[in-house]
């Protein structure tokens, strides 16, 4: 009895505080706002929602768009077996649990399981892979969802036994329509409440959400609780309120906002900059926010070609290695990983020279209207070379393997690749300098 009171008291109180994102969240689809394209009317996933024919789907699409609203709308919908695993917390383990349980159900009540997976890129390999014989003989119905490209992040098998559904941002005009159906709400919205709120309100958040509906409805939420009621017992929502709160509710690391971009900005810079322990810090900021790993795997891999390059030619290798290794492995050892390659490149040397180099080709590149000497194209059109600029010469049929000769187009003579001073570039300046004296010994 004791505790059956406890357990009251707190779901009370976890339903008083709920945040208004999560109160109004859509119980059905004439609730939900947006996605027309794949839920109104007639539409596939609507009927096969409707008809509780759901087959297995990966719904991507950006934060806020309503991915996990429409699982949960399928699981209340659905006369199936309903699980949900989150992929950054779960791993084989908990899968295979699903997994005895739904041979269980089938057996014993002739009844499929639906398993939600949120956060389906964050599964490795390993973990993709242990899915995929329950998925292709039935015995589960996947709903995957996620926010990255799932032809990049999901395993093709997977994904040739899936429906995939794009969801996009919902627009300011959908956004607007949702504030509005919450401040009319008196049973999960803000209806109760006296609230006035300025048509240019209104806008400023619907056009700040960027199209995220829980965004929206978390700044709605900050300025309805933090503006007294005026002398007519109302709350009253202005424009100057509503830019208020917009700015305190984005006082937080958001991996798909503009926080995003500053935060794996000085992340680089750090690395860049021969700074371990900032570059730790911004990879542990990032990683505490539930950015996506392999996202800043793919970050180090380019910082370690463009600011190190070929002063330690190893740092490209580690990188990749650490990339490939956190698609293994998956998270929470994953971060060490990517720490062991952010150290090593934010120690090593640095030369951006082949990046400069590139940018300075291309750009010629695209200038320039060149045509290859004729010694340097394919052998198979021999006969129909002309061979008046000369031939070309095997530089392993020479001393040193090599021979003096005009690479670059006629006319371009431009260096692009300057080497740097330090680590290996060091021997490879070195290098070059040996072989432009061979030429001038060869001159003489």
């Amino acid at each position: 009895m004791e505790n059956d009171f406890f357990n009251r008291s707190y779901e009370t109180f976890i339903n008083k505080n709920k945040p208004l994102a999560d109160k109004m969240r859509p119980e059905t689809l004439d609730e939900f706002f947006g996605q027309e394209h794949i839920i109104s009317k007639g539409k596939m996933l609507r009927r096969m929602i409707e008809a509780d024919m759901i087959s297995s789907i990966i719904l991507h699409g950006p934060t806020g768009s309503g991915k996990t609203t429409l699982g949960k709308i399928i699981a209340q919908q659905t006369e199936k077996t309903f699980k949900v695993l989150n992929a950054v917390t779960s791993g084989v383990k908990d899968i295979k649990k699903y997994i005895q349980e739904a041979i269980d159900d089938i057996s014993m009540h002739n009844r499929q399981t639906i398993v939600f997976i949120d956060e389906i890129h964050r599964f490795n390999k390993l973990q993709q892979d242990a899915l995929l014989p329950y998925v292709e003989n039935g015995t589960i119905i996947l709903i995957g969802a996620t926010t990255e490209n799932p032809y990049f992040e999901v395993n093709n098998a997977l994904l040739s036994r899936s429906t995939i559904f794009e969801l996009k941002s919902l627009s300011p005009d959908d956004i607007k329509k949702l504030l509005q159906y919450t401040l009319e709400n008196e049973e999960k919205g803000l209806g109760k409440k006296q609230i006035e709120i300025q048509d240019e309100a209104l806008e400023l958040i619907s056009n700040y959400s960027n199209g995220d509906g829980r965004k929206a409805l978390n700044a709605l939420e900050l300025a309805v609780v933090t503006t007294r009621k005026n002398q007519e017992g109302k709350i009253e929502i202005t424009k100057d309120v509503a830019k208020e709160s917009i700015q305190k509710n984005t006082n937080f690391y958001d991996k798909n906002g503009d926080k995003h971009y500053d935060y794996i900005s000085a992340f680089i810079k750090s690395m860049r900059g021969s700074d371990p322990d900032a570059a730790l810090f911004y990879l542990a900021k990032m990683l505490v926010a539930g950015e996506d790993p392999k996202f800043l795997g793919r970050r180090i891999i380019i910082c370690a070609s463009e600011d190190v390059g070929n002063a330690d030619p190893k740092a490209l290798e580690v990188a990749v290695n650490a990339f490939k290794a956190v698609e293994i492995i998956g998270m929470p050892e994953g971060r060490i990983l990517l720490a062991q390659a952010v150290v090593y490149i934010a120690c090593a040397p640095k030369s951006n020279a082949s990046y400069m180099g590139i940018n300075k080709a291309m750009s010629k590149a695209e200038k320039s209207n060149i045509t290859v000497p004729s010694y340097l194209k394919d052998e198979s059109y021999k006969q129909n070379k002309d061979m008046s600029d000369g031939i070309y010469k095997y530089p392993h049929n020479y001393k040193y393997n090599y021979v003096k000769q005009r690479y670059l187009p006629e006319g371009i003579k431009e260096k692009f690749y300057i080497p740097g001073t330090i680590g290996y570039e060091k021997k490879m300046k070195k290098y070059l300098e040996y072989l432009e004296n061979l030429d001038k010994e060869v001159q003489k």
